[in-house]
């Protein structure tokens, strides 16, 4: 069975975003930038691929789900179809049909349309973000792992990691990595 991870930046204090969805306070440059393109370079959206060079294989994932709210990031800013080196999946209930036709729009229950999902053959699934998605299918004990890339800042306010309450939970830490820039990547495996 494919695993889905939720892999995503944040701050110290756990939010993925500011209120208004803006990303100032995330370190975009440094070695940890280098050392992620060369771990998982199809988590770069595609105009950073070209201004990294980065032409690798996908490492990890194949497929990619994103939230409306995550997805609606880069729209504002003309980018339509921000990983074409993976199949996309956008979960929206609002939207009426995605603005690209690489995007599959996905309106009807998250959580069966995951668990079918993730019986297919692949690669992982890589959960980009989106704070109400990833609550609905945490709660459905349907992600396996999170990766987190802790940025040294404390945001105060803005959106959290998971939207919405979800169980304790505990994680095994199966890999960490410290950056001198004070990034931290945490690897947690979710305990069944």
């Amino acid at each position: 069975m494919r695993e889905l991870i939720y892999y995503v930046a944040c701050s110290v204090d756990g939010f993925i975003a500011h209120p208004d969805d803006s990303h100032a306070g995330f370190l975009l440059e440094g070695e940890h930038i280098t050392d992620l393109a060369a771990s998982f370079p199809e988590t770069f959206p595609a105009h950073f691929r070209d201004i990294l060079g980065i032409d690798s294989e996908n490492q990890r994932f194949d497929a990619v789900l994103m939230g409306r709210k995550t997805y609606e990031v880069g729209l504002k800013v003309g980018i339509s179809n921000p990983y074409p080196h993976l199949k996309q999946y956008l979960f929206s209930h609002s939207l009426k049909e995605s603005s690209n036709p690489n995007i599959e729009r996905v309106s009807g229950e998250a959580v069966t349309f995951v668990k079918d999902l993730k019986h297919e053959r692949g690669k992982g699934i890589w959960l980009c973000g989106g704070a109400t998605l990833a609550s609905t299918l945490f709660a459905e004990s349907l992600i396996d792992q999170l990766i987190l890339k802790v940025n040294p800042f404390l945001m105060g306010a803005g959106i959290p990691l998971f939207a919405h309450a979800i169980p304790q939970t505990a994680l095994e830490l199966i890999n960490h990595k410290i950056y001198k820039n004070g990034v931290l990547v945490l690897h947690y495996q979710v305990e069944p």
